[in-house]
């Protein structure tokens, strides 16, 4: 599902994963996600170690815990959704990044557009980007929507497949996406986006020689500032 405006045209279309991507993983808003889940697991009666089993066998399985949850325990993916995604503080953890916000002013809008991919629901991805002020540069978000009972999600083929019908791409080779996660960049690969990037963050100061190669990925970058190297082609002059 998406919140988009889109359009068919013939542009690149630049995919940004949102969590952990557009901020660093320092915030640990990944772990307190997932003690948020645990809990989650915790209170429908499973004990500690079942619950902790379970969790990673649905993230492994199907991309999501609450893929596993709504397929194996019948719960309500908008309750989780509230109190899991809902419960974080993100507005006393996130802050905006200039340098994020600048790199994506600097694509250049006749030559790509820019959509977030994310396998949040629409709330957090919104909530996300209001508070890291980049909303306002993002022509749509394509989601998960929990309020569906069979949705999908990265990284399977029917996410990226509906991704593309929404935001009126027909090219999959004019799709450029970053994500940290590997198995979500390795499936848009396979599919043939244009280049697919995993972003694995570093410390100020490294270069991207010293990343190793990964089968199944076009380029490891470090810090997102590396894309205007990698996609140089869809930024303006001004910052190639």
């Amino acid at each position: 599902m998406a919140i988009t405006n889109g359009t068919t045209d013939d542009r690149y279309i630049v995919w940004l994963d949102i969590d952990n991507t557009l901020y660093p993983r320092s915030t640990r808003i990944a772990e307190l996600m997932g003690e948020r889940i645990h809990e989650y697991f915790l209170s429908l009666g499973f004990e500690e170690n079942d619950a902790r089993e379970l969790h990673l066998k649905y993230y492994t399985q199907y991309g999501l815990a609450l893929r596993g949850l709504m397929k194996h325990h019948d719960i309500d993916a908008q309750d989780f959704d509230r109190r899991c995604d809902g419960s974080l503080p993100l507005e006393t953890i996130l802050k905006p990044d200039p340098k994020v916000r600048k790199l994506i002013q600097d694509i250049d809008r006749s030559k790509a557009r820019v959509w977030a991919l994310t396998n949040a629901y629409s709330t957090h991805a919104k909530r996300v980007l209001h508070i890291l002020q980049l909303d306002d540069l993002i022509e749509g978000v394509f989601f998960c929507d929990y309020a569906e009972p069979n949705f999908s999600c990265k990284p399977e083929r029917e996410f990226y497949d509906e991704a593309m019908r929404v935001a009126g791409v027909t090219d999959a080779s004019k799709c450029l996406f970053v994500d940290d996660n590997l198995n979500n960049v390795k499936a848009a690969k396979s599919l043939g986006w244009g280049c697919s990037v995993l972003y694995s963050e570093r410390e100020e100061g490294h270069t991207m020689k010293e990343h190793p190669q990964v089968e199944g990925v076009d380029v490891v970058i470090g810090r997102l500032e590396e894309l205007r190297q990698v996609w140089k082609h869809v930024f303006t002059d001004a910052s190639s």
